[in-house]
């Protein structure tokens, strides 16, 4: 599989200037930041919740986790819990299982972007693949983002020991 054709409606109808980046594949947002030699705090990743009320989608760094406390104080919903796999597979049909683009307002849900995210330069993030990342600058993500909430719902993960 190759760009989601929903990720490409959104990059071209808000003008994006972006570039592929290639890597070998990977499984995870921490396994992709190394195998694409960036920096995981640059590289978003999405984590879809649920509650009775339908999805939410989470935007923020691969070396950050979802503080569900603080997402729950900030919508209100404190039933919010990890989706399904077999629910991605059905919401996100143009994507890879686990390679969802941060887009997730084009795909009707409700998107919460982490502000540490704002603060880096630029911005990298799933293209709906597990070998193909979109790279650009902080400013044209926070205008591809611009229907997402921006909130602080993250915190770093702790190091992993080697």
């Amino acid at each position: 599989m190759s760009m989601s054709a929903t990720l490409q409606d959104c990059l071209r109808s808000k003008g994006s200037q972006y570039e592929i980046v290639r890597h070998p594949h990977s499984h995870s947002s921490i396994e992709t930041a190394a195998a694409a030699h960036i920096p995981g705090d640059r590289l978003a990743k999405t984590v879809l919740l649920e509650d009775e009320h339908g999805y939410v989608a989470a935007v923020l760094p691969s070396t950050y986790a979802v503080r569900l406390s603080e997402l729950w104080a900030q919508t209100g919903r404190h039933h919010l819990v990890l989706a399904k796999e077999v629910d991605l597979r059905e919401l996100f049909k143009d994507c890879d299982a686990g390679a969802l683009p941060p887009v997730c307002t084009a795909y009707g849900m409700y998107t919460y972007l982490d502000e540490s995210l704002a603060s880096q330069p630029d911005v990298y993030f799933e293209a709906g693949d597990h070998e193909a990342l979109i790279h650009m600058d902080t400013d044209q993500f926070l205008d591809l983002m611009d229907r997402a909430e921006r909130a602080r719902f993250a915190r770093r993960m702790q190091a992993m020991p080697t």
